[in-house]
């Protein structure tokens, strides 16, 4: 029969058919494009010519084109738009990929080409982007079993295969986890303190499961509000507990075994390839070289920051024992901090959202783009979405070309895991005659419209939007040959610079005025309500800090050996991260077994990537702000660095941008962490 996915598309850009593919076209369409790919292997070991770059080297760097496309829509649905059917499918489909990728790196003809053409190819011969290529290809090789016995590689094909397996069934738990839970709110009184936007849509959540009252769910545009301005400390603590306990409770969905066999199979995976710890193996391709680089980075932020964290935390203990709490818990914490913010800065998180209605902020992102870069977003209808909500944008360069597509899905949905994230379909490359350019894909969890209001963002959500932005400009203005060098396709601890860079737009007084309008009346938020919010930007950055610092230790301990055979993942994690904690723990909770970044996505051994790349972006921004935010000149070499993707050492990259290696001076000062000489 025919298989939509394994046609040219008919579409413009060539853009996916999502509404002419049917489910049950995925895994055959991956079988096949597995075998084509197969095919264009066996071309390259059979081919008589003496190895070399282009033969062997380019010729492997465009192998399943196809198989990519694929395995992209698949898996960005399994996470935007899943459903049981998908899901029981990407457990199928999960070490399919991974035995295929096994059989390229496990290869030993294919491996005895690459190892020719890397020790005898004149590097001084090849540009810049194709020494990196050639480089990355014999390491990916080499720290992925290459040089292994024959028997070694059949257990590594096992470790692999298994890891594969289990990282799809912790994602589903969490998401089931996630989404069997709702708090049913039936008596007015407990909606106390809940804004009135909150509350309407927590009717017509309770009206579309044919409830009466209000319903309260553990995604975050429901949940966070409630934890943030619900009176009511008893059921504050009921679904701040409901969220800390996905994946651990006593039943089928508990992640705690899972977690013990990724850990185990990623160690012996690690040793396996020569490494001490599977930390060791994935620093090899990092900024930061070593687990004691991580730590060291880490400690060094902890002890600047905690002082002022326990500071902060103590204000808030003054304002709950003012209302009869003797012990502050971690579900009073969003409920005091939003006090405290009204009371230092005189305005609300709810107070806001009027002026940053989501199409206002959409558009105010792709003005930064235009004035930073000369792009262009033009709404499209005439390509195809996976979904309704989804909204498709052409982006034009400053020469009129067309530069990528942009989708954009920003609403919660069943079928869609918590969180906010980038991603791609197609990724841009190079050929004799073109260059492809890049399908992006931004991916969000904000409050719906409700009746006649738009979708309206917290200052948070306005946040996370720039941030994931930033993630696609990275993509958007990728412009290398190789795709697998292309866009975000860096070291994981530079990856996060062009997004954590976007968000300090939003602190920035002049720009907020272009776009800070009343979605009602289009009037301007008061200049002294933005002064304010300029002023924010530091607010409870110390507690901000120490948390991600925990979260941190915690990727680094489960990836260094640190976790016992029979220890409960809830007793680890209260260990591991006891010196960033500041609130008491409570018992039968954990984040470990819905921390997804690091056991179903690609953050394991690199959660720290977070932080050390706000030292790179703060450092970006000082020099942004020393000659204009949008200022052209270095907005182009910004540009440039943003292009190149992963064809240079990104220190090096840096470098070329700002004249000098970043200086963690500037995150300490923005954070308000150490005091700014000229202020």
């Amino acid at each position: 029969m025919n298989n939509n996915l394994l046609e040219k598309f008919n579409t413009p850009f060539e853009s996916i058919p999502f509404e002419e593919i049917k489910q049950e076209q995925f895994k055959p369409a991956i079988e096949k494009a597995i075998d084509d790919a197969k095919k264009e292997i066996n071309e390259i070991i059979e081919n008589t010519d003496p190895p070399n770059f282009v033969n062997t080297i380019v010729a492997l760097e465009n192998v399943g084109k196809k198989l990519n496309i694929v395995s992209s829509t698949f898996f960005n649905l399994n996470s935007a738009e899943t459903n049981d059917y998908l899901q029981s499918l990407a457990e199928e489909i999960s070490p399919l990929l991974t035995e295929f990728a096994n059989d390229i790196v496990l290869n030993e003809k294919l491996f005895e080409k690459i190892k020719i053409v890397y020790d005898t190819t004149l590097k001084s011969k090849l540009s810049q982007e194709e020494v990196r290529l050639l480089d990355k290809t014999y390491k990916d090789f080499s720290k992925n079993g290459a040089l292994l016995s024959t028997e070694d590689k059949d257990t590594l094909r096992k470790i692999s295969n298994e890891l594969a397996v289990l990282s799809v069934k912790f994602g589903q738990n969490v998401l089931k986890e996630t989404n069997d839970y709702f708090l049913h709110i039936t008596d007015s009184n407990d909606m106390e303190g809940v804004p009135e936007s909150i509350k309407e849509m927590a009717r017509n959540e309770a009206e579309s499961r044919g409830l009466e009252g209000w319903v309260f769910t553990l995604h975050y545009p429901s949940y966070v509000p409630f934890l943030t301005y619900a009176k009511n400390r008893e059921l504050r603590k009921e679904i701040y507990t409901a969220y800390m306990q996905r994946a651990c409770k006593n039943n089928e969905y508990n992640n705690e075994e899972i977690i013990h066999k990724i850990v185990k199979l990623r160690g012996e995976k690690a040793q396996l390839l020569g490494f001490k710890t599977y930390a060791d193996l994935i620093l090899q391709e990092r900024m930061a070289a070593a687990p004691k680089i991580v730590y060291d980075f880490l400690y060094d932020l902890l002890n600047k920051a905690k002082p002022f964290a326990v500071e902060e935390i103590q204000q808030l203990k003054e304002l709950a024992v003012r209302e009869g709490i003797s012990e502050i818990m971690p579900y009073d914490h969003a409920y005091y901090a939003e006090k405290l913010r009204q009371e230092k800065f005189s305005f609300s998180e709810e107070e806001l959202k009027p002026y940053f209605p989501l199409d206002q902020v959409v558009n105010a992102a792709f003005d930064a783009a235009n004035n930073l870069y000369g792009l262009t977003f033009h709404e499209r209808n005439d390509i195809q979405k996976y979904h309704p909500e989804v909204k498709v944008y052409e982006v034009i360069n400053d020469k009129g070309k067309h530069q990528a597509l942009l989708y954009a899905d920003f609403f919660p949905r069943a079928g869609k895991r918590a969180g906010a994230w980038m991603t791609s379909f197609k990724g841009q490359f190079k050929t004799l005659s073109d260059n492809v350019r890049p399908h992006i894909s931004i991916v969000c969890n904000f409050s719906r419209p409700n009746g006649e209001i738009p979708s309206l963002l917290t200052f948070t959500e306005v946040t996370t939007l720039f941030h994931e932005f930033g993630h696609a400009l990275h993509g958007i203005l990728a412009n290398t040959t190789f795709e697998s060098l292309s866009g975000t396709n860096v070291y994981w601890d530079f990856v996060e610079l062009p997004s954590q860079f976007m968000e300090n737009y939003v602190f920035e007084k002049e720009f907020l005025k272009t776009f800070a309008l009343h979605y009602k009346t289009g009037k301007l938020l008061k200049e002294e309500k933005i002064d304010k919010i300029v002023a924010s930007a530091n607010f409870m950055q110390g507690y901000q800090t120490i948390r991600q610092i925990g979260l941190g230790l915690l990727d680094m301990a489960y990836h260094t050996n640190e976790l016992k055979a029979e220890e409960r993942i809830e007793d680890f994690e209260v260990n591991k991260v006891k010196e960033t904690q500041v609130y008491p723990h409570i018992k039968n909770t954990c984040i470990s077994t819905s921390f997804s970044h690091i056991f179903q996505g690609g953050y394991a051994a690199g959660y720290y990537s977070y932080k050390w790349a706000e030292v790179l972006d703060a450092d970006a921004f000082d020099f942004f702000k020393e000659r204009g935010i949008f200022d052209k000149e270095t907005a182009l070499k910004f540009e440039n660095l943003l292009s190149k993707g992963g064809t240079e050492d990104p220190m090096e990259l840096y470098i070329s941008f700002r004249g000098r290696r970043p200086e963690s001076d500037a995150l300490l000062k923005r954070a308000g962490l150490i005091q700014d000489a000229n202020s």
